[in-house]
């Protein structure tokens, strides 16, 4: 299987995708560009922040919560405006937010990271009721952060360590004991990145520089991949109104001229079709 092409814009470094499920619109970010993007029956969209934005999650049909370097902001899809909802290592300027998810319980797990990832600067926090609260220190480049179908487990990785990691959590949704390894990328060389449970609890990861996205079965066995035609792959999102679509940002960063004319589709959103449907994005409590 191979993905194809659903927004041909170049993202210099593509994230953040995800379906918003009442307005039926897939949303994603240009990290690097300080940009949101999106499609809907008017074709291309695009909204410019003036810094690095990175995830969001959905508050109501014309409300997103958005993470940017120095917040969480409230945004409104229909006037543009943003609302800063918490500060988030404002005072930092080395780091910059980068994944993130909303949880199913109605939480917003967010990653911060050096912006020349520098090693150990980034912390794993989550949004809950309206606070802030630090989860996972000393991560370098946080991904891969999903849940289980049940709420039971969380999943992140920090890319540096070439390890998913899967997190057992309580009643409302916090870490509960420490987390295990969950699929160790290392010995393949592989570099994790974004990552989404679909509906039978399998986990797709986006692979940085390996040009696929892999499905990991719920006891992290490698179950089969997608090809994707630009090798920076960086974070998955199921939408499509079965649900039954797999969408795919991917990244230009880092690459020069002769890089670029062998990797044409760099930084371009595709789309593939991965044979199972996956779930809603739940909504985001303010508190």
């Amino acid at each position: 299987m191979t993905a194809m092409v659903y927004d041909p814009r170049p993202c210099e470094l593509g994230e953040g995708a995800f379906w918003h499920p009442e307005r039926g619109q897939l949303f994603w970010f240009d990290i690097l560009g300080h940009r949101l993007l999106s499609r809907d029956a008017t074709g291309p969209r695009e909204w410019a922040f003036g810094e690095c934005v990175s995830a969001a999650g959905w508050i109501d049909h014309d409300t997103l919560l958005i993470a940017s370097e120095t917040a969480l902001l409230r945004f409104s899809l229909l006037a543009g405006e943003r609302t800063p909802v918490v500060a988030m290592e404002a005072d930092n300027p080395v780091t910059r937010s980068n994944d993130g998810r909303a949880d199913p319980f109605g939480g917003f797990w967010i990653g911060t990271m050096g912006k020349r990832a520098e090693p150990g600067a980034g912390t794993i926090y989550r949004f809950f009721d309206g606070r802030l609260e630090p989860l996972f220190r000393n991560i370098t480049i946080p991904n891969a952060i999903c849940f289980a179908p049940d709420g039971a487990r969380a999943y992140f990785a920090d890319t540096a360590a070439q390890r998913i990691m899967v997190q057992a959590l309580d009643a409302e949704g916090w870490p509960k004991g420490a987390p295990e390894v969950f699929v160790d990328l290392g010995p393949e060389g592989i570099e994790p990145d974004g990552a989404v449970t679909d509906s039978e609890g399998y986990l797709w990861n986006a692979q940085w520089g390996a040009g696929r996205v892999a499905r990991y079965t719920p006891d992290g066995r490698f179950d089969r991949a997608i090809a994707v035609p630009a090798r920076q792959v960086s974070c998955p999102a199921f939408g499509g109104a079965a649900l039954d679509r797999l969408y795919l940002t991917t990244a230009r960063q880092g690459m020069d001229a002769a890089a670029l004319l062998a990797d044409p589709l760099a930084g371009q959103t595709f789309v593939a079709n991965p044979g199972i449907p996956g779930r809603p994005e739940p909504r985001i409590r303010l508190g």
